[in-house]
């Protein structure tokens, strides 16, 4: 979905390991997005990187699992400007449908620039109408 939107907006997606990050080139580099645990189950404090990050105005996105919250230090002690992750965990198994919810949280001086709430019609498997906020 990252790259399909990116696409279409103009935005030029980097792919690849943090410690290859072009430091010296980031004038054009609006964000990095980091993920908690990794995808073999590493988890990371990222506090460093953010404070490096900031320093060079770019802004920082964690994607952290929720279940891993408990026992990690939490995006917003990080320095993290933005959290994102799926709350689909919590015992909605993933071929049962959705859709399923997720967080997004960010630091009180991005809370303006966050999409608004939208409230859309879901059918439960009785065929009785559903309201659910998204963002």
């Amino acid at each position: 979905m990252v790259k399909t939107r990116a696409e279409a907006l103009g935005i030029e997606l980097i792919f690849g390991d943090i410690a290859e990050f072009p430091w010296d080139d980031t004038d054009n580099i609006c964000s990095a997005v980091v993920q908690t645990p990794d995808r073999i189950g590493n988890m990371s404090d990222y506090s460093e990187l953010f404070d490096r990050f900031r320093e060079k105005k770019v802004r920082s996105i964690v994607i952290q699992d929720i279940l891993s919250l408990p026992i990690s230090k939490p995006a917003g002690e990080m320095g993290a400007d933005i959290a994102v992750g799926s709350v689909q965990r919590f015992g909605i198994p993933m071929g049962f449908g959705g859709p399923h919810p997720a967080y997004l949280a960010c630091k009180d001086e991005l809370k303006r620039k966050m999409p608004g709430r939208v409230i859309g019609v879901s059918k439960d498997k009785h065929g009785d109408i559903a309201y659910r906020m998204a963002m």
